[in-house]
């Protein structure tokens, strides 16, 4: 999965093809406010209540990726349970073993 760059960092360079989306990170560079907010990080950033209302194109594309991360890190969590599991109960059958 590629990011684009703008959801990282919307007031870097602004080279998107859609002019859509060039005409909403202009204005949203320009908003002195906001620029503010981004301090605490780009997920905080992005999911400020004002964001969809003021931005819709990016917010439709930025919402995307802002979903996707938590769930695979869920996912991610999830397997790594199971193997430290595995991991664990083949540990304790061979020390088993070897006591017999």
């Amino acid at each position: 999965m590629v990011i684009p760059p703008w959801i990282i960092n919307p007031y870097g360079d602004i080279e998107e093809t859609n002019v859509i989306i060039q005409e909403e990170l202009t204005e949203l560079s320009t908003n002195e406010e906001l620029k503010v907010q981004f301090k605490n990080g780009y997920q905080q950033f992005w999911l400020q209540n004002n964001i969809p209302v003021t931005y819709p194109v990016l917010w439709n594309i930025a919402r995307k990726f802002l979903i996707s991360f938590p769930s695979s890190y869920l996912l991610e969590r999830g397997f790594s349970a199971v193997t430290n599991l595995l991991t664990k109960k083949k540990t304790d059958w061979t020390s088993l073993a070897e006591e017999i």
